[in-house]
């Protein structure tokens, strides 16, 4: 774990102590909770043949229980005051785009906080991601949190490698819902097979993705899967598997942390859009383009030698 002392403020005195005592409860709370249940950060969760089949066919799947509640409980607080302390100078809901709308999006929380990093550090989910993908080890893209708020728009149909300059498919991004996620959230909806096909892959997220995209999945007549999750339920999705969120029509923020991974020995491919561009200065600083991104934000999270 991280030096405690990166969550105490400079100046000594009784706000210090607190700040060390809080840093303690949280981490015991934790602890406690993964160790009581069995269901802990560093647990095998053990994939059938038959899941990582239907990964592989469909693009996507929603794994249950591979989190106690008890164990996201605990970490519910940490992520809520993270976005909050990050997204103070949010413009009202009704003055942002349909993007801004769609969630508050804070990423790299593992640099900011120790105890966000066990979570975005787990071995027990870089395993997933990787046994699912079939590679042999996974190391993080970057993590981000995804607070839809109540009353917050949609998620356009779209696909996340569009923003990511890698040369590979073997990407995928863990959705860890952090309350019990029912429909009028907006939990996750996938179209199934559709890693396979470009329905608008050069779209970034915008009412035009949703239009579009919405348009020709029609066209194809690919099934969508949408469903509730339960607290402890993670979905997996590939990079190239198109998705979209429905708006919060609840008074209650959805609250949820994910992990973006891609296959060790991934190289740095050259940016094809300035959100590319942008990726590669902010979460691959250094990386040279064909050559494997291997950067200190870009930790290997899961190897099957290791």
């Amino acid at each position: 774990m991280e030096d405690i002392k990166r969550s105490v403020p400079d100046k000594p005195g009784r706000d210090g102590r607190f700040a060390v005592h809080r840093l303690i409860i949280m981490k015991t709370a934790v602890s406690q909770a993964s160790a009581d249940l069995g269901h802990g950060l560093d647990h095998h969760y053990h994939l059938t043949a038959g899941q990582i089949a239907q990964y592989q066919a469909q693009g996507f799947i929603k794994l249950k229980e591979v989190l106690s509640p008890a164990t996201l409980a605990a970490f519910q607080p940490v992520f809520s005051r993270l976005v909050a302390e990050r997204s103070i100078n949010q413009k009202p809901l009704a003055e942002r785009t349909t993007y801004g709308k769609a969630f508050l999006q804070v990423m790299n929380l593992w640099e900011e906080d120790a105890l966000a990093k066990e979570l975005v550090f787990s071995r027990t989910i870089a395993r997933i991601a990787a046994e699912l993908m079939q590679v042999a080890g996974v190391r993080l893209y970057h993590d981000q949190a995804l607070f839809k708020e109540p009353g917050g728009g949609a998620t356009p149909w779209h696909v996340d490698q569009y923003y990511w300059p890698l040369a590979t498919k073997h990407t995928v991004t863990a959705w860890i819902p952090l309350q019990d996620t029912t429909m009028d959230m907006g939990p996750l909806a996938f179209s199934v097979g559709s890693q396979g096909l470009d329905l608008g892959r050069d779209l970034e997220i915008s009412d035009e993705s949703e239009r579009e995209v919405g348009r020709r999945l029609t066209l194809k007549q690919l099934p969508i899967e949408e469903s509730s999750f339960a607290l402890g339920d993670i979905s997996f999705h590939s990079g190239w598997t198109f998705h979209r969120a429905g708006a919060n029509r609840t008074a209650t923020p959805r609250e949820v942390m994910t992990m973006i991974y891609f296959a060790d020995g991934t190289r740095l491919a050259k940016p094809a859009n300035r959100h590319q561009e942008d990726d590669w200065k902010e979460f691959m600083p250094g990386a040279l383009i064909d050559e494997a991104v291997t950067t200190a934000l870009n930790p290997l999270l899961y190897h099957d030698l290791a």
